[in-house]
C-alpha cells in the first residue's frame, strides 16, 4: 500500500477535476493524515485556478466544462471532509477553535 500513497497529489487533483478520478472512502483510505490535508490544501488551491481563468462569454460548452470542474471539486472537498470527520482527523486548518480570554472584573 505504501507504494499506492507516493503519487502526486497534484496530479490526482487535476484527475479529479477532469473526471478520470472519484474520490471515495475507498480510494481515501491509504492515505494518511499528513497526505489527506495536502489533497483538502490543493484541491482547494485548484478551485481558486479555475474560477482565475477568465470566464468564456459566449461559449456554452467552455462554460458548462468549467461549472463541471467546480462541481468536481467541490464534491471531492465535502467527500474528504466527512471521510476525514469519521476518522476524527482534522483536514480543515480553518477549523481551529480559538480559545477565548475571560476577563474577569
Amino acid at each position: 500500500m505504501q507504494a499506492e500513497t507516493n503519487r502526486n497529489i497534484k496530479a490526482i487533483v487535476t484527475d479529479i477535476a477532469e473526471g478520470f478520478v472519484t474520490l471515495n472512502p475507498i480510494y481515501l483510505k491509504p492515505f494518511s493524515e499528513d497526505q489527506l490535508k495536502l489533497l483538502y490544501e490543493t484541491i482547494g488551491r485548484r478551485q481558486i485556478d479555475v474560477r482565475a481563468e477568465p470566464f468564456p462569454y459566449n461559449n456554452v460548452d467552455a462554460i458548462r466544462l468549467r461549472n463541471l470542474k467546480l462541481q468536481r471539486l467541490y464534491t471531492a472537498l465535502i467527500v474528504l471532509k466527512n471521510y476525514a470527520r469519521e476518522k476524527k482527523m482534522n483536514v480543515d486548518a480553518k477549523e481551529v477553535k480559538i480559545k477565548k480570554k475571560i476577563a474577569y472584573f
